[in-house]
């Protein structure tokens, strides 16, 4: 986000010359080589890396993703790793009066040496670490880092608690939680150089860090202190130029340049993208002595107003954002690292990403708490795209050490990434934890201790979620703090009623999909329900063309220990169970996207009560049979076509109760609407049985019933019934029975395929409802619609994306092909 300027062309626009003294800052990302501590030969390293995949780069280990690899490699972590490089400096650089070493990320325990001296002994893979270095450098310089094994320092710390803290050796070791094996996840725990080593040299001033506050907000004014953080030798006062959007706004003449104030007149807002534009300004801060330029700075900001409002009610408790002054409902997901191995996602994986979320129509990622603070690409493009994003400090599902040593540790930690991260527009709000406080109090954490015991632990707890993190919040950036995701767990029944929920009746423990139209929390902050991957990752896993559910290899990328029964348990109450694998993943993602609908829709309904839903989980950090909606190959799952249409701005959702079927009309637009409701019965050959038409208005940002049938005087067999509900140009689609119950028929799908510039139109119709039309291909490329329901005696159109020159073996699968018609007569 905050990028240095040295080219000519801003200097001629700031009327000025350059310093040759400017500061400089050079990567230090070349001849690196690593080796095992106890071996005497080195081999090349990449730096950003991790010694996983160095290894796996020059052919020593096996690919960890593929088959039963990754159980074979758990001695990578119990090892010590080096790492080596030798770098030149010219006299320019050695005659400057200060040269530094920052570090941005070292995993984790290391010790660092610059020409045999130890410059640095870090144990904290969250840290920014900067040396000073100016009087140890010469012209050949020699960087030695040595990375010894977690396991050593966990065991001196557990040794000196008289008790045993949940969850594991990894809450002693300050780095990513996820790396020690999750539900989701691999033990890959790595080590190295995970973010960049650079050095940076300058004489009498650097700007090191900046913070734009957004002081006043109103119409026609926004007012702005800049925070600047220098190195300065300088005693006279310096020249501060601000240029907004490269027109100059102010200059300011100081010697505290933690003080500079500035305006922008009418400014325009930043919006989540889905009712309005994320609009950023580009602000330059500019440092001058007399004429000549010292130091420069860029950051690219959006003006918003964002609120967590938390207020008692006759209820219990809201919980919902207000983002300029509006009543924001949030829809999105839950955000995981993207990778294992954090080195290999590369921008275009993180553009991907963020387009798909924007492309399925949410406005909010949690960053959840066991992964990582992320890269900084990740935040500029939610403040590019408009995703709003609620960030987690990295705890997760289990209790932390509270002495002072490792409280410090924390503390420097958590400063350092709110001050990275704190000039995002997206940063919406940040969490101390992910279910610490609802595992303490209900996960039977407390059970055999001592009073001492537990009042010692959660003390340690407070002191850390209750005071530490949100004093830093608050110190650092006016964004708002929430200690603990969810407020309370789902054995509290105030976990419908107060603040933000995780519902895990569903998975579990089992509970109907129907439980989350019936039980919906304030704020949902977590839900999920897996589903299989594609077959593309199926593949790569087993290294077969055959789609295989049973080999040992597969069933180790399953990391839930029940859950191929439960996929199994659901898939019987509601859909059929096919016997063969290729039919099974294409059921198990029907399933997944089948239950999560109703959650998303249930919670959208009962706006305003109900003001967002993040289901579990967006992404996946391997190839795996998880709760994603993305698999790891970054191909949309079932789940994430239905999301798509569940998170659209104005939404028909229709729900049965009582033998009343009631249509709502949700619309998340800042304006209201107007138009005609028409909602239809209609048999799966087309004939309409039924029909209502009426002209409604629809209030912005509201959820309200706009239309009730009373059920009881319909004398039609709900199996072989379809409701279609339209509005403007909406159109929604609601069965009375579940998939497994619907009297589908066999009929040939016709198939038209057209090429286009950016690949094929596919045009299709049938005589008979399809439900659940799959389209697959082995070209890689991306489907603008899967998964849906093709009405009888219509055309339905998509695109499909990609770089083939021919779709020859296109073929389609439906739910149709798995109702025995005969039985259903």
């Amino acid at each position: 986000m905050i990028n240095r300027l040295f080219f000519i062309a801003l200097v001629v626009l700031c009327c000025g010359c350059q310093h040759k003294d400017m500061p400089d800052t050079i990567a230090l990302v070349n001849n690196w080589q690593f080796k095992n501590y106890t071996d005497s030969t080195w081999s090349k390293a990449s730096v950003p890396g991790n010694i996983h995949s160095d290894l796996l780069r020059n052919n020593f280990i096996k690919d960890p993703f593929i088959g039963s690899n990754a159980l074979e490699l758990q001695w990578i972590s119990d090892t010590d790793w080096e790492y080596r490089t030798e770098f030149q400096l010219d006299n320019a650089t050695l005659s400057k009066k200060h040269v530094e070493l920052t570090f941005e990320g070292l995993d984790t325990y290391a010790t660092v040496y610059l020409n045999d001296s130890i410059i640095l002994k870090s144990n904290n893979a969250f840290r920014t670490f900067k040396i000073d270095v100016t009087k140890l450098l010469r012209k050949d310089n020699y960087l030695h880092i040595i990375f010894e094994k977690t396991s050593t320092y966990e065991t001196l710390a557990k040794a000196k608690l008289p008790y045993e803290l949940p969850e594991g050796n990894r809450i002693f070791t300050r780095k990513a939680q996820f790396q020690y094996g999750w539900d989701w996840g691999p033990v890959l725990n790595t080590s190295g150089i995970w973010r960049p080593i650079t050095l940076s040299s300058w004489n009498d001033f650097k700007i090191r860090n900046a913070y734009i506050e957004q002081t006043e907000l109103s119409e026609d004014l926004a007012t702005f202190r800049v925070d600047l953080e220098v190195s300065s030798t300088l005693q006279d006062p310096i020249s501060y130029e601000i240029y907004i959007n490269d027109t100059l706004n102010a200059e300011v003449l100081t010697t505290n340049p933690s003080e500079i104030n500035f305006q922008i007149e009418n400014p325009t807002l930043w919006w989540p993208h889905n009712i309005g534009t994320p609009y950023l300004y580009d602000i330059k801060i500019i440092a001058k002595k007399n004429r000549t330029v010292l130091d420069t700075i860029s950051i690219k900001k959006g003006i918003r107003t964002i609120e967590l409002i938390t207020e008692k009610d006759s209820i219990g408790q809201s919980f919902y954002f207000k983002v300029n002054g509006v009543d924001v409902f949030m829809k999105g997901s839950n955000y995981i690292p993207q990778h294992s191995l954090q080195d290999q996602v590369s921008p275009a994986h993180y553009e991907q990403l963020i387009q798909n979320v924007v492309d399925a129509n949410m406005n909010m990622l949690r960053v959840w708490g066991g992964g990582i603070y992320e890269d900084d690409l990740f935040y500029d493009l939610c403040d590019e795209k408009g995703i709003l994003v609620w960030q987690d400090f990295m705890f997760a599902c289990a209790m932390y050490p509270g002495d002072t040593e490792f409280l410090e540790n924390l503390k420097q930690e958590a400063i350092d990434n709110v001050k990275r991260l704190r000039n995002h527009v997206s940063i919406a709000l940040w969490c101390g934890n992910n279910e610490i406080n609802e595992a303490w109090h209900n996960w039977g954490w407390q059970r055999g201790r001592s009073a001492e015991e537990k009042t010692e632990i959660w003390d340690n707890y407070l002191k850390v979620f209750d005071t530490l993190l949100p004093n830093i919040v608050k110190s650092h950036t006016n964004t708002d703090y929430w200690e603990s995701s969810p407020k309370y767990g789902r054995l509290n029944p105030l976990y419908k009623t107060e603040g933000d929920a995780h519902d895990w009746w569903l998975w579990h423990s089992g509970y109907p999909f129907e439980h989350l139209e019936e039980n919906v929390p304030r704020f949902m902050s977590e839900f999920g329900f897996q589903g299989f991957p594609s077959h593309e990752v199926m593949r790569y896993i087993n290294q077969s063309e055959a789609i295989s559910m049973s080999s040992i290899g597969f069933m180790s990328h399953q990391k839930h220990n029940r859950g191929f029964e439960l996929i199994k348990e659901y898939m019987q109450r509601d859909f059929p169970v096919p016997n063969q694998p290729e039919d099974y993943v294409y059921m198990s993602q029907l399933l997944q996207a089948y239950g999560m609908t109703k959650g998303l829709e249930a919670h959208r309904r009962a706006r305003p009560y109900t003001m967002g839903t993040l289901y579990w989980q967006l992404n996946d950090v391997w190839p795996s049979v998880s709760w994603s909606s993305l698999d790891h190959f970054g191909n949309w799952k079932a789940l994430h076509y239905f999301t798509k249409k569940a998170f659209k701005n104005v939404l028909i959702s229709s729900h049965t109760q009582n033998d009343t079927l009631k249509t709502y009309v949700i619309n998340d637009m800042p304006h209201p609407l107007q138009g005609e409701l028409h909602i239809q019965i209609k048999d799966f050959n087309g004939h309409e049985l039924w029909s209502k038409k009426s002209t409604i208005d629809v209030a912005k940002n509201s959820s309200e019933v706009k239309h009730v049938l009373d059920l009881k005087h319909l004398e039609f067999d709900y199996s072989s019934i379809i409701i279609v509900s339209s509005f403007n140009n909406e159109t929604s689609y609601y069965y009375l029975e579940s998939p497994k119950n619907l009297k589908l028929k066999k009929e040939e799908i016709k198939k038209r395929i057209t090429k286009t510039e950016s690949g094929f139109t596919v045009e299709m119709t049938s005589k008979t409802l399809q439900k659940g039309v799959f389209l697959h291909t082995s070209e890689q490329g991306h489907f603008s619609d899967n998964f849906f329901d093709l009405l009888p005696n219509q055309i339905h159109q998509i695109d499909f994306k990609t770089d083939a020159t021919t779709l020859k073996d296109l073929k389609i699968k439906t739910l149709n092909d798995f109702i025995d018609v005969e039985e259903n007569l």
